[in-house]
């Protein structure tokens, strides 16, 4: 019996194209919030440890200055999270439901998240070249950055693990059949029969 399938999950031929929202069961949104959710707290993590260390210590500036990387990088991705995110919300869901209102919720937050980093990295790249170690002020903002995209990304579990929010459910799909075939999307498996 084979071990393993690739090749239907990194392919996109039977998928219907929906724009900024991805692809019909490879949406945008998911994969682009991971980034910025792991950047923000490590980086609040790098300014927490640079902070501590002071300014006797070369590796407490590296720090400082890998946290500012790490938040660039994260905000970047945050921009593009933000706008599949917003325009997926406006497309599959409708007013009035909890699924809208957590949605709301999520959004909410996320897009505070976001205006957050924005003025995080403005305040860092002002004092990149002066400052010898995280200053206390950021180190601040950065854990209040680190726990409100871990308090938005639980709402966006909320969304997908107990809504199912835009998961496309394959309903009895032959990928759950005992079978040496692997079924690419939008195709059925003709040649075995459910077991």
């Amino acid at each position: 019996m084979r071990k393993f399938s690739i090749r239907p999950t990194l392919s996109l031929k039977g998928r219907t194209f929906k724009g900024l929202r991805g692809w019909s069961g490879k949406p945008l949104h998911p994969p682009l919030t991971d980034f910025p959710i792991v950047a923000y707290i490590f980086a609040a993590g790098f300014d927490v440890v640079s902070a501590i260390g002071g300014k006797n210590h070369a590796w407490a500036r590296e720090l400082w200055h890998a946290g500012t990387f790490t938040f660039i990088a994260g905000a970047a991705v945050s921009v593009f999270a933000a706008l599949t995110g917003l325009w997926d919300a406006r497309k599959s869901s409708q007013a009035g439901t909890q699924a809208r209102r957590t949605i709301n919720t999520h959004a909410t937050i996320m897009l505070t998240v976001t205006v957050l980093a924005l003025a995080d990295v403005a305040w860092r790249l002002n004092g990149y070249h002066t400052e010898p170690v995280t200053p206390i002020s950021i180190v601040v903002l950065s854990v209040i950055i680190a726990l409100l995209v871990s308090v938005g990304a639980t709402f966006g579990g909320t969304l997908v693990y107990d809504y199912g929010f835009n998961v496309e459910t394959a309903g009895d799909s032959p990928v759950w059949h005992k079978s040496e075939t692997d079924v690419l999307p939008g195709q059925h498996n003709e040649t075995e029969a459910p077991s």
